[in-house]
């Protein structure tokens, strides 16, 4: 349960196709022994060897022995981008291993071995960018028996396509739909539509909580406690990527969530610091949380205790706004109001440049979302209560998950076996299409163990209020009104991109401004 596992039939499979080699030395053996194969003989050979400790697999023209297998593989260049994207994924998984691939007689990638943090920030530029680390996020959260590192990309460090994408559970790779459906949400009020974003995580938990044969391919698991699971993904990515402040100079620390005290996703973020992505757990010797001493299933005392930890209440945030040394605080102060939509502020690095609008609406939108998270959504009540037939288990679910619906402001009855009578909306969408949004709502429940269709709908209704509600183009601000939304943009979650995904402020370094004018060259 605790290994990436290995299936007995695939070497004679392989040796079937292929010519095969096996070479082994065992621990303390004063000889290593070899074994060929090239699916014609009827017996082994075993035959004494050089080799150090351990084993070495060689598997050579491959599919030469089953030409009927040739018609399904593609060109050569197209199966080994494949073989160089397993390959990527799997040092990506184990710093601790080196890696090498050739092809053609050329050396395309020599990993080493991880020994200092230096080893582990080369591979991660040179399989991800040299730019990775600079723009993204590192992670370290831990609650209910539940640890996530890695790093997340920031919100404009976004693809147009998936194809930066990394998870591991266990140290196994997969592309799980509950994972990926948590992460989209954490990024729900930050990137732009039809962007992807970037990530590198490592989920560890108790092996006997998670099935990893729920998909032939291995690339698919089953958490046992699946929601609670989607839950503390969200919840502490959606923290993470909320301390990502505008004029944040460093890349923001990790948020380490260790014991029951602090057992909350959205506990208030540690203080910031330039070296940070060192202190992420892959840069240390050891990252691993302690197993649970037992692998039987998670008992429901147990799955309890786990969601309470999840759910804790987060402590009061600390001063969201820290000034830099010599009080010049992240974004500077204003210059000028250019165009009656941008701001012009001077800080010590250089020239911020702010979109007024989109910055007013970041900063308004999470205000109101404060005040519906504050208590329970409001609701209400429909003139005429609309009458929906469902299957029985449809129905059965709805009255199950009743009294969670109305603390999001859906109130619903089930009044006839296969019926349910929806009696009131939340209030900011009543006008929506209730019947759909109801259906919608359950079947997600169906699929998932819970739905977020009510928090996009409200969040949605929440920012149009914001966006109506922010400055507007060609009102012209003065210096203070200038300087107060900028110090307001430094304390506020997010505040680097507005409600659409769209970017707030850019910087411009005095080293950018001297390259604009060819200066010092």
């Amino acid at each position: 349960m605790a290994t990436l596992g290995f299936r007995g039939e695939a070497l004679p499979s392989i040796s079937a196709v292929s010519r095969l080699a096996v070479t082994s030395r065992i621990r303390g053996e004063r000889c290593a022994f070899r074994i060929t194969a090239d699916g014609s003989e009827s017996d082994f050979i075993v035959e004494p060897a050089a080799h150090p400790e351990g084993t070495t697999v060689e598997v050579r023209d491959l599919f030469y022995n089953t030409p009927a297998r040739r018609k399904f593989l593609r060109t050569e260049k197209t199966e080994f981008q494949h073989i160089e994207a397993l390959v990527k994924r799997l040092a990506l998984a184990r710093f601790e291993v080196g890696f090498s691939l050739r092809h053609n007689q050329r050396s395309l990638l020599s990993l080493r071995p991880r020994e200092s943090n230096k080893d582990v920030e080369e591979r991660l530029s040179r399989l991800l960018g040299e730019d990775f680390l600079e723009q993204s996020l590192p992670v370290d959260i831990a609650g209910g028996g539940l640890r996530l590192s890695g790093w997340v990309g920031l919100p404009t460090h976004s693809r147009s396509q998936a194809d930066m994408q990394f998870f591991y559970v266990n140290g196994r790779s997969v592309r799980d739909k509950l994972v990926g459906a948590a992460v989209r949400r954490a990024y729900q009020d930050v990137l732009y539509h039809g962007r992807q974003p970037v990530y590198l995580l490592y989920l560890e938990l108790d092996p006997a909580l998670v099935d990893v044969n729920a998909h032939p391919a291995k690339t698919e698991v089953r958490f046992r406690e699946s929601r609670m699971v989607h839950d503390f993904l969200f919840r502490g990515l959606h923290r993470v990527l909320g301390g990502a402040r505008a004029g944040a100079v460093a890349v923001a620390e990790t948020a380490v969530i260790t014991d029951a005290a602090e057992s909350s996703p959205s506990a208030a973020m540690p203080e910031e610091r330039p070296d940070s992505h060192f202190q992420h757990p892959l840069f240390r010797s050891s990252a691993r949380i302690p197993e649970r001493p037992s692998s039987r299933p998670m008992g429901v005392a147990e799955a309890l205790r786990g969601y309470a930890d999840l759910y804790a209440v987060p402590k009061p945030p600390t001063v969201p706004a820290v000034e830099p040394e010599g009080g010049d605080p992240p974004l500077g102060y204003a210059l000028a109001h250019l165009h009656g939509a941008f701001i012009l502020a001077e800080n010590s690095r250089g020239l911020i440049l702010v979109d007024a609008h989109a910055a007013h609406e970041r900063i308004t939108y999470e205000k109101l979302k404060k005040q519906h998270e504050a208590g329970r959504i409001p609701s209400q009540p429909l003139l005429l209560p609309i009458r929906l037939k469902l299957t029985e288990a449809e129905a059965a679910l709805a009255e199950e998950a009743s009294e969670t619906l109305a603390a999001m402001g859906l109130e619903l009855n089930r009044i006839g076996p296969d019926t349910i009578l929806v009696r009131a909306l939340p209030a900011l969408i009543a006008e929506a299409d209730g019947e759909r949004l109801v259906r919608d709502v359950i079947a997600d429940l169906q699929q998932h163990g819970r739905s977020s269709r009510l928090e996009e709908a409200l969040s949605a209704v929440l920012a149009t209020a914001a966006c109506h509600g922010s400055i507007r183009a060609n009102r012209k601000l003065t210096i203070p009104e200038m300087n107060t939304l900028l110090r307001e943009m430094e304390a506020t979650e997010r505040s680097g991109q507005c409600n659409h995904g769209r970017p707030t402020w850019v910087e411009l370094s005095v080293k950018d401004l001297s390259g604009l004018f060819l200066r010092g060259r």
